[in-house]
């Protein structure tokens, strides 16, 4: 059994634009690495900075939201190609749960695999809540997988999670290879007695 995530809480960061692919993201360049440590730097890298590595005017380059840990996004959030490298460079990055209009449904599924929610609301809250936390990079953004709401400001919103995702994350059986280590014994056992796999 892996660990139960029933909420998550932290300061937000708004990341504004729909249809923001996975290249954006984490662009191809930064995908040669062996482990996925230190992607964090690269979230979004082509955005944040120019050619001559110069800084842009990107959320994430602000200092206020430097250790924010909800992200904030539009509609279509993680398109494109399939690059679990999207997801893992956000997570190195210290996001801990995506609140957006919609999600790519590969990214969303990448996301769980790290223990990630993502969870949708409607674009006027999505909206609101970006106007919030850009306005106030210090406020906490709870976000409660299992009761489907966020809060913040001392006001509570209802969200949607999907049903398999929310099990998955409340169960505490998001990631697959912590259960079927946790699980050996069992796994062997089973194997053994499947006539298509050799001893």
């Amino acid at each position: 059994m892996t660990d139960e995530i029933e909420s998550t809480a932290g300061t937000g960061v708004a990341v504004r634009g729909n249809d923001i692919d996975t290249d954006q993201i984490i662009p191809a360049r930064f995908m040669k690495v062996v482990t996925f440590d230190g992607l964090g730097q690269f979230s979004f890298f082509d955005q944040r900075f120019t050619d001559d590595d110069e800084q842009k005017d990107h959320p994430f380059n602000h200092d206020q939201h430097r250790d924010a840990s909800v992200l904030v996004v539009n509609a279509n959030f993680g398109c494109g190609s399939s690059r679990e490298h999207a997801p893992q460079a956000l997570a190195r990055w210290g996001i801990d749960a995506i609140v957006g209009e919609s999600f790519a449904e590969i990214f969303a599924g990448n996301c769980l695999a790290l223990g990630i929610p993502t969870v949708t609301a409607d674009s006027e809250t999505v909206g609101e809540l970006q106007d919030y936390v850009e306005a106030n990079p210090d406020t906490e953004v709870e976000v409660d997988v299992a009761n489907e709401t966020i809060r913040y400001a001392g006001q509570e919103v209802g969200v949607n999670v999907d049903d398999a995702q929310k099990k998955a994350l409340v169960e505490g059986i998001w990631d697959t290879t912590a259960l079927m280590k946790s699980n050996e014994e069992a796994i062997a056992k089973t194997a053994e007695n499947l006539p298509y796999v050799k001893p």
